[in-house]
């Protein structure tokens, strides 16, 4: 075989398996990822989002409001702001304003192949029995994670407080500098 012919077929062997792979690794369909949005329950995740944000909002505006003697007019102000940052919130997160947001996003990320196979999976008992009970383990896993955290907050605190009852260290003395002569 000549050395021409032989790089020849491996030249088209390349361009045969970048082919394949470009076409395996397409672009999922806005179809194909609406079918995913709705099996994953997106939207409705989303929608559970918003009163979480909502309550993280309102403590922001407790604290901030705390200890605080305001008159009649000024907490009717407050509950205004509060009112229209929620609107906000809303809004933003609705699934109109969001939804072109997945889209693109999961285009970016997946291949369609991905984006078929995750959406079976959602499809399945076993997807969609993670869905259902994701909320009850996001809330044993902080309760775990809060449990693991006392003892190492208390092993924190007796560090900082052992670190402030020494007494800070001199500042490094700088030799004196020469006087040029001029």
């Amino acid at each position: 075989m000549k050395p021409a012919a032989s790089s020849l077929r491996w030249w088209l062997a390349l361009a045969l398996a970048l082919v394949c792979m470009h076409a395996a690794a397409r672009e999922p369909s806005d179809a194909d990822i609406e079918k995913l949005l709705a099996a994953s329950r997106a939207q409705s995740m989303l929608s559970a989002l918003i009163p979480q944000m909502e309550a993280m909002q309102r403590q922001q505006f407790e604290q901030v409001m705390s200890g605080k003697d305001l008159t009649a007019e000024q907490r009717q102000e407050v509950e205004r702001i509060q009112a229209k940052t929620s609107e906000i919130v809303r809004r933003s997160l609705s699934w109109e304003e969001m939804r072109p947001l997945y889209i693109d996003v999961y285009k970016k990320t997946f291949t369609r192949d991905d984006v078929r196979a995750i959406t079976k999976f959602y499809e399945s008992s076993a997807g969609k029995s993670l869905l259902d009970k994701t909320p009850l383990l996001m809330q044993n896993l902080m309760a775990a994670v809060q449990l693991k955290m006392g003892p190492m907050l208390e092993e924190l605190q007796a560090e900082i407080q052992a670190a402030s009852e020494q007494p800070a260290p001199a500042p490094p003395v700088s030799p004196p500098q020469k006087r040029r002569k001029r």
